[in-house]
Parts: structure tokens; sequence; C-alpha cells
């Protein structure tokens, strides 16, 4: 069973940065694809970044890219997604997300397990 808990999140000014991690405490990590959304207040859930599972692969969404980066230690069953330059806009609750031998997908309903998220909150 996968259990993602992510952490990392805070309040930050704008053009700071932050390092979110996300922690599975199950036995099979190394065999699930990772993605990071984001939700903000009155908006759909976004897609952000993804890995694939063996971590050659990433994928980003436009309005990050260049500017977060994400990265797997499958030896500690954490996903990491570094941000940097961050804006106003980035403010948002970020989850985490995990697909079965996926390749990574800007596509939430591929996932199959999601953590409960944590707050990143951009100042101006």
């Amino acid at each position: 069973q996968v259990q993602l808990v992510e952490s990392g999140g805070g309040l930050v000014q704008a053009g700071g940065s932050l390092r979110l991690s996300c922690v599975d405490s199950g036995h099979t990590f190394s065999a699930y694809a990772m993605g990071w959304f984001r939700q903000a207040p009155g908006k759909e859930r976004e897609f952000v970044a993804a890995i694939s599972w063996s971590g050659d692969t990433t994928y980003y969404a436009d309005s990050v890219k260049g500017r977060f980066a994400i990265s797997r230690d499958n030896r500690k069953n954490t996903v990491y997604l570094q941000m940097n330059s961050l804006k106003p806009e980035d403010t948002a609750l970020y989850y985490c997300a995990a697909d079965y031998w996926g390749l990574g997908s800007p596509k939430s309903d591929v996932y199959e397990f999601w953590g409960q998220g944590t707050q990143v909150t951009v100042s101006s």
C-alpha cells in the first residue's frame, strides 16, 4: 500500500525558494511514477511536474519550466520538488501522487494514490 506524506510547504516571499518532499511509507516506491499537482482556491487542480519510475524522464507544466525541478531518491522513498523564483501565482496546495509503473503523466486520473497536500504561499 502506498501512503504519501508531503512536507516542506510554507510562506515565502516572491523570488524565494522552497523544496517540497513527498515520502512513501510503503515498500514499492521505485515501481511508481510520481507527480506533483497543485490547487489554488477557486481553481481546478493542475499539473506541475512528473517523473518516471526510473527517474530517467521528467515533465513540467509550461508555467513552472525553468523554475521548478522534480527529482527522486528511491533509496529514501522520496520525491522532491525544488521550487525557485517563486511567484505569487504559485500559491496553492501542492499534492504528490503515485502512478504504478508509470512513465510520468500530466493527467491526474492516471495516478492511483494521493497525499494530503502541503500549502505553499508566496507573498508579493
